[in-house]
């Protein structure tokens, strides 16, 4: 009996009439299967090739490489064509209009005008194709199913598998209107959602539920915004959604659209996003694992939450969540800080500093901090950190001074510092590139006038508090810079030791004398301590004397390595400050960090390169990672929109005469609260929208100008609140933890967070004072 492809259209489709050529060539070899002797081959294979069995068997290996072919990529398009109840019209008119669908679309059309096909064979096969797509990739993300809308043409579709759920979120993609950009027209796309309970014995009349979505048309339609909706339903019942067009002519517009089934709503989402948020914290605060660990932690729980509300992202998704801009710009910093440290020119400058402070503490700490607060708002405040970070851990040590201290205080005007310019923080940086602010008249210019006049007043308050803060504040060690000394080498060569992983019988022996030499230094630091009294140390007196002596010990040790860093660092440095002004340079700061270093390691010719990169904090580089999960994890469970949501809530509810007022101060102080526990790139992208939006309110009737600027102002100056609100906090605490001096979350908030709240009072005072005392937002 010969196979065949019944049921099959196998003259409409190119991969049918393969397989069908296929079987009629093993119908042929099976025929003169039987000419040949039957015992043989069933010594061999154990049954007759004539027999049933190897029929069904040839049959079985056919169907699978049929399924192979249906699947290929060659052949996915399929599952975005059009779907539509009536059937493709054969005029060649109809065709051209629907091949302006898209790109999908298109391809499909150009196959179906060379060879027509039967446009249910095509239907089915599209749904087929869909079904073991995503039978095969549990992970896959929703099919977008295509479609095209017009004035006279709707599209409808009912969602049945709907289930228990409490959310039903809807994505449409289509030529729409950002919420920044030009272009808005009076056309516009209609969503209509509906769902009507069925009737029960317990509900005498049904209920009903509808939404209306409006997303406006670009006048061009040739652009592709997703845009994204939550509806609330009643219950397990079927949800009609309709969509329609309203234009100015008898125009197509192609859409894309794809739903996802929620099981719980938006208050049970941010209560779970809370609890998570919450969770981390607690096992950063009380250092029950390490901070990376904890972001992981928190990031892996985060997806869990989204896979059991019906929102489990792919793999590729999670992945694009990560910036791997600011992961390129610390690594690509990193090296540039690890060959520069080969030079002995942080040394050099920390000797430098101490002869220009003349021996005195407190100018050292207030020239170091200035410095770091001018810089940081021309570069970034991580490139600040990462330059300043070596230089002071070595004054520290030669002045015999806790680095932890003194390092705390820097961060923390760098911080500040940042938010002087519109290039110094990102969040500001998010703001000025914003194209509706800019028509507002929030540009470049305007912003960093702005900001500049009042960062400068929180600066000159917050040396005294600083000082204040330190009051009681042992800045000095307790004990001899010989025993200082003695057990800063005692951790580093325990660390080193530790970092070896004895997979030879030489490395193994090279950790045992590391251990020895530990031992051996143990043992002289017990010597000393019972030779020297513990007694605090003062202001050197003779610090001419000693300058004298560090000059000969810390020296420049490789000057032509030093030219080439140099020229290297003030290349990258320039690019940074061009990138900023010139946009036509197309080049990331992540970009230019990694090819600086890349030219920096061709120059300095390193031969041992696994030193290099055994000092770059992969474990810092790792908790940014996980930490940019985290907080779009928590994006997605509607912890940033609620938050949103609610201010917005309260501002409307204020009274007239007072809105203003206290409109500034809610925004200004909820951004410095949310900067300090969460990420404030993606909460001033956030609330951007939402203060937009506000002010287009006829009801509320608020200027935009001032909302943003204390937007501005909490999001940058809230980083300093904990030891994970700004990225220039992280890096300056894996550094230090490298060279032996790292200090804890409790350390960093026991000093940050007071200085937060002073200097957020004072940009309280200055935004209240210029725009509500001096109506500057006119």
């Amino acid at each position: 009996m010969p196979l065949t492809l019944s049921g099959m259209h196998t003259s409409t489709w190119g991969p049918y009439k393969l397989l069908s050529t296929i079987l009629s060539c093993c119908n042929e070899i099976s025929a003169k299967w039987t000419s040949l002797p039957h015992h043989f081959f069933t010594l061999i294979f154990g049954v007759s090739l004539n027999s049933a069995l190897c029929r069904l068997i040839i049959f079985i290996c056919i169907k699978r490489l049929m399924l192979y072919v249906t699947s290929c990529p060659l052949t996915l398009s399929i599952t975005y064509m059009a779907l539509y109840e009536e059937s493709w019209d054969s005029s060649s008119t109809e065709l051209e209009k629907r091949c302006r669908l898209g790109s999908e679309v298109t391809s499909l059309s150009h196959s179906t005008s060379t060879e027509k096909s039967d446009p249910l064979d095509n239907l089915h096969l599209s749904f087929m194709l869909s079904n073991r797509l995503r039978y095969m990739y549990p992970d896959r993300e929703k099919p977008w199913q295509m479609l095209a809308v017009s004035s006279t043409k709707s599209f409808s579709t009912n969602v049945t598998d709907f289930r228990d759920s409490a959310l039903l979120r809807l994505q449409v993609g289509g030529p729409f209107v950002r919420e920044s950009a030009d272009g808005a027209t009076g056309e516009y796309v209609l969503v209509q959602v509906e769902q009507t309970e069925e009737f029960t014995s317990r509900r005498r009349r049904p209920q009903q539920v509808a939404y209306n979505w409006t997303i406006p048309v670009h006048s061009e339609k040739n652009n592709q915004i997703v845009t994204t909706r939550s509806f609330e339903m009643l219950s397990r019942g079927p949800v009609t959604i309709t969509i329609q067009a309203v234009l100015q002519d008898n125009e197509v517009v192609p859409l894309s659209i794809t739903h996802q089934s929620l099981y719980i709503n938006v208050e049970a989402q941010v209560v779970v996003a809370g609890v998570i948020l919450a969770g981390v914290y607690v096992l950063i605060i009380f250092e029950i694992v390490h901070r990376t660990l904890a972001a992981m932690l928190g990031s892996l729980a985060a997806l869990a939450a989204l896979a059991i509300i019906g929102d489990r992202p792919s793999l590729i998704t999670v992945v694009e969540w990560i910036d791997y801009e600011t992961l390129a710009l610390l690594f690509g910093m990193m090296i540039l800080v690890a060959i520069f440290s080969e030079t002995g020119f942080f040394d050099y400058c920390a000797v430098k500093a101490y002869q220009l402070s003349r021996g005195r503490v407190w100018p050292m700490i207030t020239i170091l901090c200035l410095i770091a607060a001018i810089l940081s708002a021309f570069l970034d405040n991580v490139t600040t950190m990462m330059l300043f970070t070596p230089v002071t851990i070595r004054l520290c040590e030669v002045l015999n001074l806790d680095p932890r201290h003194v390092l705390i205080a820097e961060v923390i005007f760098t911080n500040i510092g940042g938010a002087a310019t519109a290039v110094g923080d990102p969040p500001n940086v998010i703001i000025v590139s914003n194209q509706d602010l800019r028509k507002k008249g929030i540009d470049f210019a305007a912003f960093t006038g702005f900001m500049l006049l009042g960062i400068c007043l929180v600066l000159l308050t917050s040396f005294p508090f600083l000082r204040l803060l330190y009051w009681n504040k042992k800045l000095y060690n307790k004990e001899p810079i010989e025993i200082v000394e003695l057990k800063h080498e005692i951790l580093v060569w325990r660390q080193t030791a530790q970092r070896i992983n004895p997979a030879s019988r030489e490395e193994t022996a090279v950790k045992c004398l590391l251990m020895q030499k530990v031992l051996n230094l143990e043992s002289l630091l017990r010597k000393k301590l019972k030779t020297f009294q513990r007694q605090i140390s003062q202001e050197d007196k003779n610090w001419e004397t000693n300058i004298q002596q560090l000059q000969k010990k810390h020296r420049i040790t490789d000057k032509t390595l030093l030219v080439k860093c140099i020229t290297v660092l003030g290349v990258v440095i320039f690019i940074f400050f061009l990138n900023s002004f010139v946009p036509s340079i197309h080049l990331d700061l992540g970009w230019i960090a990694i090819l600086g270093a890349l030219w920096l390691l061709v120059l300095a010719d390193i031969q041992d390169f696994e030193i290099i990169l055994h000092r770059v904090e992969w474990a810092t580089l790792l908790f940014f990672a996980a930490l940019f999960v985290l907080m779009e994890a928590l994006a997605q469970l509607q912890l940033l929109d609620y938050i949103g949501a609610q201010t917005a809530a309260l501002i409307k509810v204020l009274p007239e005469d007072q809105r203003l007022t206290i409109a500034i101060i809610l925004v200004m102080w909820v951004s410095a609260l949310a900067s300090s526990l969460i990420d404030n790139i993606p909460f001033t992208a956030t609330m951007i929208p939402v203060l937009i939006n506000l002010s287009r309110d006829d009801d509320v009737n608020l200027p935009v100008r001032p909302l943003i600027f204390a937007l501005a102002m909490g999001a940058c100056l809230g980083g300093n609140g904990t030891l994970i609100g700004a990225s220039a906090n992280v890096v300056c605490a894996g550094i230090a933890e490298q060279h032996g001096y790292g200090f804890s979350f409790m350390e960093f908030f026991r000093l940050g967070f007071p200085m937060m709240l002073m200097t957020c009072t004072i940009g309280m005072c200055y935004l209240l004072a210029t725009h509500i005392g001096l109506g500057w937002n006119t």
